[in-house]
């Protein structure tokens, strides 16, 4: 693979590091968590346009679609069609309190591998499903094993990385997610054409990263910073070296060595996580997660072929035109494993705001002059276009808002808040994927074109939060972010003052050295 490079410590140190086969190895198959997670949330906007589908679960569904004179807006606002998609967000969230014990007390190949078989034993209740409670409960264990998923890989791939290349490397999850979306969008376009049973296809395929993921989690090493977490300490070092390609491991062995030490002093991690010099880290993730849905992405992701159904195009062409998109997805999201740790994380956000802003805003006033309550269909030149500004917005998240809204939170918090930090945010995503998925199609029956200006107003809103609030992270080693980034911001640094090294042990205070 590639040589050797280093980078610098706080006290003048070198950190010695190649990008080793191991290294890279055990970053794919954990991303493969991200696949799964891509592939749930792709799934279910295809499933649920499909007319087999609907009959078997949702026959007033079926008759509203295919025989009322309703809104075209309104043929899909149905609550119990968004359980079965929001569903898999509640039990994420509830599932990532349990998900930050086992990272922490079991690490993070441990909770991954929790994950992989909540996925199974999910994907086989959804694929066997003869009735909606079996379907909403099948869908409930894979929500389990999303929030065990989004809890250790992105840790994971935070701490195995060398500093260099943690931002690309961290993104592997996010461009996984994209392409278990384009491949569910994928299997739902060829499946759609299987009658009456091709839908239950679709919801079994989702075995297949479920198991990559579970025989992966059992073969990929855990982390130095969880083993050396957990007190094994001479595991620890032979893992780091080993993934470093190096024998020089001793000043980033130390630094991760001290930051444990300190996280074994807190006892109560979650306590310690809304202390005052934790308040930048924490604000930041749980505006980034809400951020994130308030793009209007999940709107989109979950629902491509029932709103471009919604459009008037026709069910083919809904999800030719979702798998589009899905391949829009991917293709930018690797602009973004390219360029975040060489542009930065600032401007990936800040370009993307302009960009999201101006299609959102071109798509609702051509859905406002073009699709009224009644029409039937948008003309093939509108229809067109309407899918290039879809495209556009896409992109212009998959670079910024999707991978980044991962990678900032899991590379900002301290070691002894570290594991409760990325439970917060994994929650809090989760809790607003959830509000999303369960109002959408309420909304745009409701906003009907409006939604899409609805969400390009919360895009201004947090690219003027990124501009002013967020400091830039690249290339900065995860044990040194106080002092190299806190400290050093116009604003977060007034919450960096001298108590800052203090914990509580057993409610007790103790400073650090």
């Amino acid at each position: 693979m590639a040589g050797g490079f280093s980078v610098s410590a706080s006290a003048g140190s070198q950190f010695e590091a190649k990008i080793t086969p191991v290294v890279i190895i055990s970053c794919l198959m954990a991303a493969t968590g991200g696949l799964m997670f891509g592939y749930d949330v792709g799934i279910s906007g295809g499933v649920t346009s499909m007319d087999d589908f609907l009959i078997k679960f949702f026959p007033k569904v079926y008759r509203r679609k295919t025989e009322s004179k309703d809104s075209n807006y309104c043929k899909y606002d149905n609550q119990g069609l968004q359980l079965f998609t929001s569903s898999l967000y509640l039990a994420g969230l509830t599932a990532t309190f349990f998900a930050s014990y086992t990272t922490r007390n079991l690490g993070r190949k441990h909770t991954m591998l929790i994950a992989g078989v909540f996925f199974l034993v999910g994907v086989i209740l959804n694929g066997a499903a003869q009735d909606l409670a079996m379907l909403i409960i099948g869908r409930i264990l894979l929500g389990c094993g999303v929030g065990f998923a989004n809890q250790a890989v992105p840790l994971f791939l935070s701490e195995i990385a060398p500093t260099r290349i943690r931002g690309g490397l961290n993104i592997l999850f996010q461009l996984n997610v994209t392409i278990g979306i384009l491949f569910a969008n994928l299997v739902n376009y060829g499946t759609s054409k299987i009658h009456p049973w091709g839908w239950r296809l679709s919801l079994s395929l989702a075995g297949v990263p479920a198991l990559l993921l579970t025989v992966g989690a059992l073969f990929v090493v855990d982390t130095p910073n969880s083993l050396i977490e957990r007190g094994r300490l001479e595991e620890g070092k032979a893992v780091l070296k080993k993934i470093r390609g190096t024998d020089n491991v001793e000043p980033e062995f130390n630094e991760i060595l001290e930051a444990s030490r300190v996280a074994h002093q807190v006892k109560h991690p979650f306590r310690n996580l809304l202390k005052r010099r934790n308040r930048p880290q924490l604000v930041i993730a749980i505006l980034f997660q809400i951020f994130q849905q308030f793009t209007g992405i999940n709107a989109i992701m979950f629902y491509a072929p029932v709103l471009f159904n919604t459009l008037g195009f026709k069910s083919d062409a809904s999800l030719y035109s979702a798998v589009i998109t899905g391949a829009v997805n991917v293709l930018s999201t690797v602009v973004s494993i390219y360029s975040v740790d060489r542009v930065g994380r600032r401007i990936l956000l800040l370009e993307a705001g302009v960009q999201m802003f101006i299609s959102q805003v071109v798509i609702a006033i051509v859905l406002g002059i073009k699709v009224t309550d009644r029409s039937e269909n948008l003309s093939h030149g509108y229809a067109i276009f309407v899918v290039v500004m879809v495209c556009t917005f896409v992109s212009s998240f998959a670079w910024s808002w999707g991978p980044l809204g991962w990678l900032i939170p899991s590379e900002t918090f301290p070691m002894e808040t570290r594991s409760a930090g990325q439970s917060v945010t994994v929650c809090v995503n989760l809790l607003f994927t959830f509000v999303i998925a369960q109002a959408f199609l309420s909304m745009l029956c409701h906003l009907k074109y409006g939604i899409f200006a609805f969400f390009s107003g919360w895009v201004v809103v947090m690219s003027v939060f990124v501009l002013f609030f967020l400091p830039e992270t690249k290339n900065v080693p995860i044990e040194e972010m106080t002092e190299k980034v806190w400290k050093q911001h116009w604003f977060w640094k007034r919450f960096m003052d001298d108590d800052d090294r203090v914990v509580d042990v057993d409610d007790k205070k103790y400073t650090q050295p």
